[in-house]
């Protein structure tokens, strides 16, 4: 066994091999893999095989489908046979809302590429005879769906590594992880020492225990999962092809053929989690108890979809442990607060997603950004919010809702309210309707008097239409009010404040007083950040970003933060408050104030520490909402009394709340783009318009300045536009696909209903040579395509004059 290695790489599932196999495949070859017990000896070995494309997100469905298509190359390599039966997969819709899910999931698969189809009663008949079709509409077709052999694959991807360099050592259980002060590790194991630059967490039902070693608690928890191999059954073993699979989502099953038999799997209500106070270090080949009777529903809601099954016999009972996420996603990457340890685990379906996620945090290592975003999977998506109590209520929700509907303004209810603000109960008096974000509530809109607290999920427009409309109408005429904590925010101070910021940030600085609007760019030139500089002091700024980017953000700033002269905090939940907009803010906010608020004092893009009542603010003349707006921030603890004084002072101009739906509609009437729509790593500040905000000149050279001028040599091919689509009932959501003459030429980013100016909006990508104002295009809404026309003039105040009045 070596005593050093550049990586070690904790765990022998299907998702550490991956790892290993990547890593070397990529060029790093003084690497192991250090195994407890046998490969395969946690989820991997009672995996049920399944493997397919389908994923909510494009860019995981795009790693789910390079994994399958790797499993030939690992056979090529290695020999060994991975047990590869693509037979396709049939996910069935029995109500028009299922429909309208599978028909958006259609849509986003045009613009991916993939080949999927929405296939008739009649043609599910064809395809799988063993389905009862009685109340089912219609079914998503796949024919990249399939299964393999779990064992077979994982030591596919074992061996393709050794064969280039990677070590292996079983039976070789970590006791102790130690940091050294340059940030390597010392691993300690049952059979010596090894010294790691960097150490990978795939620990499977073992990561939480792996990551107390180092004082972290990944967010993750093992579900008990149970599915039934039937004996033999004629309606399969008299076939001549074998069967797809089929995805019951009204029956919360799936089922798939094995051998001349059948496997039939349940995610049932009544489930439960595994090991609440850890995984025990003994716990290996094994299963868990049986427990029919908790997916007996599930069974005879399953007897009637698949008539064959009602007689058929049990052969076999697997009731086994497998590890999820809050979302249900990965948890990949390096591990904020920590150098050179890295996640990659709660990787849930490791048939689908193990090759891609393997490659993800390779790429991350060696190039030290990975190919694509991926933040649907990064570790950083959670915070200190993320306590083991919430982890359960939601990991069990998430299974839950393993097949259920996912509505695009969905807000679940399990583990809720987690944090709030002091301004919480206030919203409640008012008949808020809260959604969450990174673990915080806010407010979505205000429900009028006699209309539900709840908004109905839903892919058309909602019964939150109508009270959404009224809150834009109110800012646009009045004034309105909305919180401002749902921003992430720094401070950043010390000498050396300036220099540093300049060295990360991708825009200019702003002078004293002054707010700047920057983008923060990765070595390759993609985004990975959008934001507010404010100066607010000497050797004193404050940015603001997105909320939910915060880990991901104080992640990347730790990364090239200096030694010495720069002191940077998250003052993300500390500093708090309101803003306000519309043509009356400014009246409102000099009745709040002794200090001097007009346009001369405080002009657009202005910050100054004033007096808002009895507080002492910072305030920033600047609105997402496209108006004349105001940020008041404060300290958490006085934001009622800020609340207050612009309540009382607000009465005379007929100050109204309005909520998060209502901020998004706002911002469409400018096509302001949003972190995580228009904005994210797999875009570039020029295909996305954030290049009028970059400084091409300013010394010393900035994160991705060579690839930023290296753009306009070459600009890009694609750019970020807007269009007004003539829809009906439902509106664009996100990766619909935008079509001219017949063809698939974009996607849209996102989108929605602009209230004050009655029109339905999507913003996307389109080729940079069909960007003509007033060009026609299509966009394909829940199955029907609907004309769309490109505009290049903003839909309100083109002039920008109420921001700047």
């Amino acid at each position: 066994m070596k005593t050093h290695v550049q990586v070690a790489v904790i765990g022998g599932g299907v998702v550490g091999c991956s790892v290993l196999y990547h890593l070397t495949k990529l060029g790093w070859s003084d690497i192991c893999l250090i195994e407890r017990s046998e490969l395969t000896s946690g989820s991997t070995w009672h995996a049920a095989g399944g493997f397919h494309t389908l994923n909510a997100d494009p860019n995981m469905a795009a790693l789910q489908g390079y994994t399958i298509k790797l499993y030939k190359e690992l056979e090529a390599l290695t020999g060994l046979n991975c047990g590869l039966h693509h037979v396709g997969g049939i996910t069935l819709a029995d109500s028009p809302e299922r429909m309208d899910f599978i028909k958006a999931a259609r849509a986003m698969h045009r613009h991916m590429g993939l080949d999927t189809h929405i296939i008739s009663p009649e043609e599910i008949k064809k395809l799988s005879p063993i389905v009862n079709t009685q109340g089912i509409l219609g079914a998503l077709y796949d024919p990249l769906d399939g299964h393999l052999d779990p064992s077979g694959t994982t030591h596919a991807y074992a061996k393709a590594a050794q064969i280039q360099g990677a070590e292996i050592y079983l039976r070789n259980p970590v006791t102790d992880l130690k940091q050294r002060p340059n940030g390597s590790w010392d691993i300690t194991t049952k059979n010596g020492m090894i010294h790691a630059e960097h150490v990978v967490n795939a620990g499977g039902l073992w990561a939480r225990e792996l990551g107390e070693m180092v004082g972290v608690f990944l967010p993750l928890h093992p579900m008990e999962h149970q599915y039934l191999i039937t004996d033999d059954l004629p309606e399969v073993f008299t076939r001549d092809a074998e069967l797809p699979h089929v995805m019951d989502p009204a029956g919360e099953s799936y089922l798939r053929q094995e051998g001349k038999g059948l496997v039939i799997g349940i995610y049932e209500q009544d489930c439960d989690p595994w090991a609440l106070d850890g995984t025990r270090w003994d716990f290996g080949h094994e299963l868990l108890d049986n427990k029919l009777d908790r997916i007996s529903d599930s069974l005879e809601f399953t007897f009637k979809r698949f008539p064959c099954l009602e007689t058929a016999g049990i052969k076999t009972i697997v009731n086994g442990p497998f590890t999820f996420a809050p979302d249900g996603n990965p948890l990949v990457g390096p591990v904020p607060g920590l150098q050179n340890y890295w996640s990659c685990c709660a990787v849930m379906a490791g048939f689908s997603q193990g090759g891609g996620v393997g490659l993800s945090l390779a790429e991350w290592m060696v190039h030290g950004e990975p190919s694509r975003d991926i933040f649907a999977m990064d570790v950083a998506r959670y915070g200190d919010f993320c306590t083991k109590a919430y982890t359960r209520n939601k990991v069990r929700e998430n299974y839950q809702k393993r097949f259920s509907i996912s509505y695009p303004n969905e807000e679940l209810p399990a583990g809720r309210p987690l944090n709030t603000t002091p301004a919480y109960s206030i919203w409640q008096q008012q008949r808020a309707v809260f959604g969450q974000g990174y673990g915080m509530e806010h407010v979505n809109y205000f429900a009028p008097e006699g209309e539900p607290l709840l908004e109905t999920p839903s892919f058309r427009r909602s019964n939150a239409f109508t009270a959404i409309g009224n809150e834009c109408h109110a800012v646009r005429t009045s004034v309105g009010i909305n919180e401002v904590h749902n921003f992430g925010k720094y401070l950043v101070k010390g000498k050396g404040a300036q220099a540093w910021l300049d060295g990360v940030m991708a825009g200019k600085l702003p002078a004293l007083g002054r707010i700047t609007l920057s983008p923060m760019l990765s070595p390759l030139g993609k985004l990975m950040g959008d934001f507010t500089i404010s100066h607010i002091a000497h050797h004193e700024y404050q940015l603001t970003a997105s909320f939910g980017a915060q880990d991901l953000h104080m992640r990347w700033f730790e990364r090239y933060l200096p030694a010495l002269n720069v002191e940077l905090k998250n003052v993300s939940m500390s500093r708090i408050g309101f803003q306000i907009a519309g043509p009356k803010a400014r009246e409102l906010l000099a009745q709040c104030t002794r200090f001097d608020v007009s346009n001369n004092a405080m002009p657009f893009l202005s910050v100054q520490k004033i007096e808002v009542g009895q507080c002492d603010a910072i305030v920033q003349r600047v609105s997402y909402t496209g108006d004349l707006g105001y940020e008041i921030y404060v300290p958490a603890e006085q934001q009622v009394s800020l609340y207050h004084t612009l309540a009382e002072a607000g009465v005379a101009f007929n100050l109204k709340p309005f909520g998060m739906r209502a901020m998004m509609s706002l911002r469409l009437e400018k096509s302001f783009g949003a972190w995580m729509r228009e904005y994210k790593p797999d875009y570039t500040p020029m295909e996305t318009g954030l290049d009028r905000f970059l400084d091409y000149h300013k010394q010393p050279d900035y994160i991705g300045k060579a690839a930023a001028l290296a753009e306009l040599v070459e600009p890009p091919k694609r750019r970020l536009v807007s269009f007004i689509v003539d829809a009906i009932d439902a509106d664009v959501v996100a990766d619909e696909p935008i079509w001219k003459d017949g063809t698939v030429v974009g996607f849209v980013t996102s989108g929605g209903y602009a209230h004050f100016s009655k029109k339905s909006v999507a913003l996307g990508f389109v080729p940079t040579n069909m960007i003509v104002d007033g060009a026609a295009f299509e966009i394909e809404i829940l199955g029907e395509m609907r004309a769309a026309t490109l505009f290049t003039k903003v839909l309100f105040d083109p002039q920008s004059r109420h921001m700047r009045s």
